[in-house]
């Protein structure tokens, strides 16, 4: 590693200047004049070579370098402050912000519960859920967690912990079924309407397993593609196509009739949930307790 004395230079000012909002307010925090803290953020903007923020006498916004900057620096700071409260030989309690990214399907149905009793047991940590499905670079968007459900992971430099075991379904509703058939067998989709997950590598490819346990693939004609699971569910739900969901992502519909699944024999698909996270070193207190939390829930309510 090259030697760089000025590598931190203005980096606690610049992240007090945004959390605060305004010049002004930062200066008043940290207890400098207005005038000190508008040189020590020209000075950063100048040793790093680009502007981190647009400021007018009445605004501030960051820009989308400034944005990225951001997130890792108040990780690196919130780091270090844990570091100082080690070795000072304090209480390390978690507190501070925790960014997740998770499944709308997967939040919805199973996260309410977690999230509440995880915000009364830690009253000093706050929690900022992005329910999304899209594949996401969780360092450059400044994510603490993601959770993602997949049949297997892509390789990757992040750690991953598997919380949660779940599989596909794949189902219909019986108005759609009285009006085109009963398809007997996964290659019989080929006849038929079917709603696809478009975020998958290959939505118009299904994966089976036969008799023999060996993976066989199924093209598909995609009467409709969307990337939205809980929109997937309520069209099958109303009889516009057979669709392919985790088992998680359904209610009820299977128990009260509303849906009929199909194929039980060939749907061995794993879909599994795993909390990601960027290093098992360093971990800050706030991140460890919420994995353990939520994998010890999970595996309790499994």
């Amino acid at each position: 590693m090259t030697y760089n004395a000025q590598l931190l230079d203005g980096m606690v000012v610049f992240v007090e200047v945004v959390n605060s909002g305004s010049f002004t307010q930062a200066a008043q925090n940290s207890g400098h004049s207005t005038s000190y803290i508008s040189k020590e953020i020209h000075k950063l903007e100048a040793r790093l070579g680009l502007r981190l923020m647009h400021r007018t006498t009445r605004s501030l916004s960051l820009t989308p370098e400034g944005e990225a900057y951001y997130q890792q620096c108040s990780l690196i700071i919130s780091q270090a402050e844990e570091a100082e409260s080690a070795l000072s030989g304090q209480q390390l309690e978690p507190k501070g912000d925790l960014r997740i990214s998770c499944p709308t399907s997967f939040a919805l149905s199973q996260m309410p519960c977690i999230i509440a009793n995880f915000l009364d047991k830690y009253p000093l940590v706050n929690l900022d859920v992005d329910l999304n499905n899209r594949k996401v670079d969780m360092i450059t968007e400044g994510y603490d967690i993601l959770v993602r459900g997949a049949h297997q992971l892509d390789d990757s430099s992040l750690i991953s912990r598997k919380v949660y075991a779940s599989h596909a379904v794949t189902i219909a509703a019986p108005s759609y079924l009285a009006k085109y058939g009963v398809p007997q067998h996964p290659n019989d989709l080929i006849n038929h309407q079917t709603i696809s997950y478009s975020y998958l590598k290959q939505p118009n490819i299904w994966q089976y397993v036969d008799e023999h346990q060996k993976s066989f693939q199924v093209p598909v004609k995609s009467r409709l593609m969307t990337n939205n699971s809980e929109l997937e569910l309520d069209l099958c739900v109303a009889g516009n196509g057979i669709t392919r969901l985790p088992r998680f992502s359904l209610k009820d519909e299977l128990e009260t009739g509303k849906l009929v699944q199909l194929f039980e024999e060939y749907d061995k698909h794993k879909i599994d949930i795993y909390l990601i996270y960027p290093s098992r070193k360093h971990l800050s207190s706030k991140v460890r307790c919420f994995i353990d939390f939520v994998s010890d829930a999970l595996n309790q309510d499994g």
